[in-house]
């Protein structure tokens, strides 16, 4: 495993629209987002510490304007904490190493897939294509591509 961490490096290279979503827990503009539509095979890790968080396999459509899984590629990766803000009560999603804000997980997505749709800021993820898993450093994740 790879030291996944937030370090004064990272942070220093996010956007303003990076570091808001991420360290602030802004929500980035439904459907004018990099990853919504976005249908490339590959991985999606946290834009601050690398760490693994979802694959373009557990990717769907939920119509809700932010990219959608059904499932997190590493569940120790992606933890859950209560979020009372703005008058609902919703599960937030963050990045157990880069503590970085992903998002919201809600019960939701497609029964077949389990239930579950993580609603995740474009903003928060960085996409590593399939072809390039090796030359990052995630050669560990290829095979869930070669058994699908």
């Amino acid at each position: 495993m790879s030291d996944y961490r937030k370090s004064p490096e990272a942070l220093a290279r996010l956007s303003p629209l990076q570091y808001r979503v991420t360290q602030e827990a802004v929500t980035e503009r439904p459907f004018d987002n990099e990853f919504n539509e976005h249908r490339e095979p590959g991985l999606y890790v946290d834009i601050v510490s690398g760490e693994p968080l979802f694959t373009s396999l557990d990717k769907f459509q939920s119509h809700c304007g932010w990219p959608s899984f059904s499932k997190p590629v590493a569940a120790a990766n992606v933890i859950e904490k209560h979020d009372a803000s703005h008058g609902m009560m919703r599960t937030e999603v963050r990045s157990k190493h880069g503590d970085s804000h992903l998002g919201h997980v809600f019960d939701d997505g497609p029964r077949e897939r389990g239930g579950l749709r993580y609603c995740i800021n474009s903003a928060s993820l960085r996409f590593v294509p399939l072809a390039d898993l090796e030359k990052e450093g995630y050669e560990e994740y290829r095979k869930l591509f070669e058994r699908a």
